[in-house]
């Protein structure tokens, strides 16, 4: 045998501790050499030192049901996994996993939440956060100690002085009225004989921090500032003891002066309490704390990975603006804040001003609307002081600094002023790289756009007054994103959030959470294309992570959903009511009304009906619901026909002569059959009628290049790929973006800022070409949920000589490699995981049947007609 197993995962956690599920499902990669075929796996739970073992005969190896009884609270088992073939052979146990449950149960809790009794008025930007500590004694030598925290607002906890976990704006942004995250921290290290304490940090974050646009409102999930914290003691002899948030701790106002989301932090080191989190602190002077109320079953263990600094950039220029103002290029739009370290007297302070722009060499903040972004360290004297604020976030590329003690430049070139970088921490999965430097540059911006709004929520852009999760942004992108990094997780969890927010009467909101909003957006209202991301989104994780758990947990979400559609469309089955968003941003909309796309909003909105109605069939089916799979595979059905009755003009043609318009009705198959061809070709005349240029907005720009190469017009893709005059992919990159802008031409030519009040920098919507680019230009397909199949189907085009594609999937390490040489023959090189099938499907060949390992094919080079 030749294989191994790798230690199994639980469920989608990159570290299962304090866990939710009591019946976590396991995943297992197997790596070695030669042919070998899973037949059946053997599964083995350690759990209070006996040990048991389970054999199930099945080739599954991603998210098998759990094999043993279910997990209690605080319950920690060790588990392995070996594998055997049709022969009966088996592997050798894989390295163990320890997972370990969290607080199950609603009873499990005793702490309560507790923060500052002194007077706020919740009208105002609150000032001075508390600080909340208490002293304990630990009695006897410590076996295990667990620490479980959540917030009303966001914390930072310490431990006799020293930091707990490197989690940063916990507990996120939920439902709160209906689900508050909390996470568990191992502080067994952290402990030590006799007296020790425990502190807490709380900023408003979320939940009391003003929030929306326009002004914005203020204490949308409540007016206190509260820390929930329990700490539970395990001792060698068997004793256990809890120290829980409660009357019993105390309450003092701190160093930071504010901190906002939206308007940064202000920190004066001078009023420091210094040893405050440790013990034999003096805090006689502390105001005893007041307790306010959570329900604790509405206390959730997360389902993936908190948001954590990923990365750190360094300065590349230190500018002098025409008006004499000194500012700090960091060369790349990024998301997180500014550490600086700083030497100066007591009482001096420096102020951090972030944009993502200069406009005529000035520091431009115009886009960020009225969110600050200004941080502000207030020096207390000592020799060398070192700062990053805790309960905020920026979207920026530039800082504007005032106040610095010293020569700037020189503080940049020594690393005195850093950007570390913040984002959901999740594992990086995918990457791609070609023979064109702009294209990988293209492909780089999406990355770090993908970076900077995957903030615990799918967030629409994280500079301005804004930063929510709209609905639609990311059912457009969700396929890119779970090629570039494990979002699983992460997303199954704001999925849980999209179904609790949704009405009574099956409507998604535009953005979730739900926050209050103007005009527009008030009140709540069905539209297409974000709305049905209730259904697409689920969709999606399924056929990239394989995991059926998902779409069962958000069917009755996508059902409503649909079920709604279906009543508001009536009879007719067009969906020609309600507000619509159209194809939102297309570039042709003037830049006051995004709305207005050249495509119609009803068109759109009935194809996207369509698209949820069938796909709402395919769930159903996949969760074996035979009734349901049926009845909606009928209305959509249905739908197409209403469709091609409304908005068909003759064979091949629509209504609106549009690139959005041929893209959905190809790609959702919503013409006969035969006529696709026609509107292929009619489309590609639009393009080549556009100079190549992009004419597609938000829910076009996903489907045109795919809509094109699916009818034979792989040539125009690429040409609409790879124009460079605005409105296009690559103009931005021509203008020097290191993001994906949100408008096409978020900066105009002649180097000023787009004049509408909505422009943004940093927006991975138009990002979703990167899909394609991973799927046609290097050719790595999903052909089956999980990547249990894979086609590798390269289609070179566009004058690259070369492209490569890698991707962790959920069995392994899936990649393909492809160059054209002078002389025509093309090289295509392939590497497939264990557990997959494979084909590799090249343009006049036969297909190829591929087993796990590397392959090297070596043939004429001929692309599609």
């Amino acid at each position: 045998m030749t294989v191994t197993p790798l230690p199994p995962t639980a469920e989608h956690h990159r570290v299962p501790l304090g866990i939710g599920e009591s019946r976590p499902r396991l995943s297992w990669r197997v790596t070695g050499s030669g042919p070998w075929t899973q037949a059946g796996y053997e599964v083995e739970v350690t759990r209070g030192g006996t040990r048991s073992v389970v054999r199930v005969a099945s080739p599954d190896q991603l998210l098998v049901p759990w094999p043993v009884e279910p997990l209690g609270s605080r319950e920690q088992v060790v588990v392995r996994v070996r594998v055997f073939d049709a022969s009966g052979r088996s592997s050798d146990w894989s390295g163990p996993t320890v997972i370990e449950a969290g607080l199950l149960r609603p009873d499990d809790w005793v702490a309560r939440p507790v923060g500052a009794s002194w007077p706020e008025d919740p009208d105002s930007d609150r000032r001075r956060p508390s600080l909340v500590r208490r002293g304990f004694h630990v009695a006897g030598e410590v076996r295990s100690a667990r620490l479980y925290a959540s917030a009303h607002g966001v914390y930072e906890l310490e431990v006799n002085g020293q930091r707990v976990g490197d989690d940063t704006l916990s507990p996120g942004w939920t439902v709160y009225p209906k689900r508050l995250r909390y996470y568990t921290y191992d502080v067994t290290a952290l402990l030590r004989a006799g007296d020790n304490a425990i502190g807490g940090w709380l900023g408003d974050g979320w939940y009391r921090g003003r929030l929306g646009w326009r002004g914005g409102f203020r204490n949308l999930f409540g007016t206190d500032l509260s820390l929930i914290a329990q700490l539970e003691i395990f001792y060698v002899d068997g004793r256990s003891e809890v120290i829980a948030t409660d009357p019993s701790w105390h309450a003092a106002q701190g160093p930071i002066l504010y901190a906002g989301n939206y308007d940064g932090e202000a920190y004066d080191a001078r009023r420091e309490l210094a040893g405050w989190s440790s013990p034999g602190f003096d805090d006689a002077g502390w105001s005893r704390v007041q307790v306010r109320h959570r329900d604790p079953a509405t206390l959730a263990a997360p389902m993936g990975p908190p948001v954590r600094c990923t990365g750190e950039v360094q300065p590349v220029a230190v500018l002098t603006t025409p008006g004499g103002r000194r500012v700090v290029d960091f060369g790349q739009n990024l998301v997180g804040r500014l550490r600086i370290r700083v030497s100066g007297s007591a009482g001096q302070t420096v102020t951090l001003r972030t944009a993502e722009v200069l406009q005529d060499g000035e520091l431009y903040q115009r886009p960020l609307r009225e969110a600050r972004s200004t941080d502000s360290y207030t020096m207390a004297g000592r020799a060398t002081e070192e700062w990053e604020p805790r309960f905020t976030f920026h979207g920026f590329r530039y800082v504007e600094v005032d106040g610095w003690p010293g020569d700037l430049d020189r503080a940049a070139r020594d690393g005195d002023l850093v950007a570390r970088v913040h984002h959901t921490d999740m594992a990086r999965t995918g990457w791609f790289e070609c023979s064109d430097a702009v294209l990988n540059r293209l492909h780089d911006n999406v990355v770090w756009s993908m970076r900077g709004n995957f903030l615990d929520i799918p967030t629409d852009c994280p500079q301005r007054d804004e930063r929510v999760g709209w609905t639609g942004d990311i059912q457009v992108f969700a396929p890119t994103a779970s090629f570039l990094y494990d979002c699983s997780g992460m997303l199954s969890s704001w999925l849980v959030d999209v179904a609790l927010e949704q009405l009574p009467d099956g409507t998604v909101p535009w953005y979730v959470p739900v926050i209050p909003s103007h005009e527009r957006w008030t009140p709540i209202r069905p539209g297409a294309g974000w709305g049905d991301a209730a259904v697409l989104t689920p969709w999606t994780l399924y056929e990239r992570f394989g995991d059926a758990g998902i779409l069962e947990r958000q069917y009755p979400s996508a059902k409503a959903w649909v079920d709604l559609l279906d009543r508001h469309s009536g009879p007719p089955h067009v969906w020609d009511t309600d507000f619509q968003l159209g194809d939102w941003l297309d570039p042709t909309a003037p830049a006051d009304d995004p709305a207005a796309a050249a495509t119609d909003r009803h068109l759109v909105a009935t194809a996207y009906f369509a698209q949820s109605a069938r796909r709402l069939a395919d769930i159903a089916s996949v969760l074996g619901r035979a009734d349901d799979s049926s009845r909606y595979r009928t209305l959509a059905s249905d739908v197409r026909t209403a469709f091609a009755d409304r908005y068909r003009t003759g064979p091949g043609r629509l209504s609106s002569d549009t690139q959005t318009a041929y893209a959905l009705a190809i790609m959702f198959e919503l013409l006969p059959a035969d006529e696709l061809a026609l509107a292929g070709q009619r489309l590609a005349e639009l393009v080549a009628q556009g100079g190549n240029r992009i004419g597609t907005g938000f829910l076009g720009t996903p489907l045109v290049a795919d809509a094109l190469t699916r009818t034979g017009h792989l040539d125009t893709a690429y040409d609409l790929l790879l124009e460079r005059e605005c409105p296009s992919w690559l103009y931005p990159v021509t203008q020097g973006a290191t993001t994906i802008w949100e408008r096409w031409d978020s900066l105009l030519p002649d180097g000023t800022v787009n004049p509408g009040t909505m422009t943004s920098f940093n927006h991975y919507a138009f990002g979703a070409i990167a899909d394609w680019m991973h799927r046609v230009v290097a050719g790595l397909v999903p052909a089956a949920p999980g990547y249990r199949q894979i086609v590798f189907r390269p289609r070179p085009g566009g004058g690259l000589s070369w492209a490569q594609a890698r991707h962790e999937t959920p069995y392994g390490l899936a990649a393909i490699a492809w160059e054209l040489a002078d002389d025509g023959e093309l090289t295509v090189d392939v590497t497939v995981p264990y557990g997959v099938t494979a084909s590799l499907d090249l343009a006049g060949e036969p297909a190829r049947t591929l087993e796990p390992g590397t392959h090297r094919v070596v043939v004429p080079a001929s692309l599609p007609a």
